[in-house]
C-alpha cells in the first residue's frame, strides 16, 4: 500500500467525524460559560441586594487607572453576565465573541500583563516557604487535600487562552444542533 492511499484511507475516516463537529463549540461554550458568569458575579451579582458594582469600579478608577471607569466596569459587567448566558444558549455567539475578546485584552494588559505569562507561579523558594510555614502551623493535609498549594502570579495566561477559545468560536460559531443559532439560522432559511 502506497504512503498516498493511507494517507486518503486516513483522511476519509476522520472525514466520517464531520457529524459531530458540533462538539468542539460546544465543548468550548459550555467551558467558558462558568469562566464568565463568576467573573461577572464577582463585580455585582444583581439577585443579591449587598451587591453593587461600586468596588469594581473603585478598582478601575484608582488600582487600574482606567478612563470611564463607571462605563468600563458596566461594560465589562455586561459582557461576562450576559456572554456567559448567551454562550450556554448558543445564541449570537459570534456577535458576544466580540465584546468578551475585548475584555479579556483590556484585562491582559491592565491587569495582568505586569505578571508576565503564567498564572500559576512556577515553584519556588517563596512558595516552598509558605508550604513550610502551612505545614507547621496549618491544617496542611485539609488545605491540600483536592489538590496542591500553588501561588497565584496573575499573568496573561487565562485572559490569553480565553481571548483564543473566544476568536475560535468567533470563526466557527456556536456549532450545529446543540444552539440557539443552529435552530434560527435553519428556520431562516426555510423562509
Amino acid at each position: 500500500m502506497s504512503v498516498c492511499k493511507l494517507m486518503t484511507g486516513l483522511q476519509t475516516m476522520i472525514d466520517k467525524t464531520k457529524k459531530l463537529d458540533f462538539l468542539a463549540p460546544l465543548a468550548l461554550r459550555l467551558y467558558l460559560a462558568p469562566v464568565f458568569w463568576m467573573a461577572a458575579t464577582s463585580k455585582w451579582d444583581p439577585f443579591d441586594s449587598e451587591s453593587s458594582l461600586d468596588g469594581t469600579i473603585q478598582w478601575f478608577e484608582g488600582s487600574l487607572g482606567l478612563p470611564f471607569p463607571e462605563l468600563m466596569a458596566y461594560s465589562a459587567w455586561g459582557a461576562e453576565y450576559f456572554g456567559a448566558i448567551f454562550l450556554v444558549l448558543g445564541l449570537a455567539v459570534r456577535w458576544i465573541s466580540i465584546p468578551l475578546m475585548v475584555t479579556m485584552v483590556v484585562a491582559a494588559i491592565t491587569v495582568h500583563w505586569g505578571n508576565g505569562w503564567l498564572a500559576i507561579a512556577e515553584p519556588s523558594a517563596q512558595l516552598d516557604m509558605a508550604r513550610s510555614i502551612l505545614q507547621e502551623h496549618g491544617n496542611y493535609e485539609w488545605l491540600t487535600q483536592n489538590g496542591g498549594f500553588v501561588i497565584l502570579n496573575n499573568g496573561i495566561e487565562f485572559s490569553a487562552t480565553y481571548f483564543i477559545m473566544l476568536l475560535a468560536l468567533f470563526f466557527i460559531g456556536a456549532g450545529n444542533y446543540v444552539s440557539t443559532d443552529y435552530w434560527i439560522t435553519k428556520k431562516c432559511s426555510t423562509c
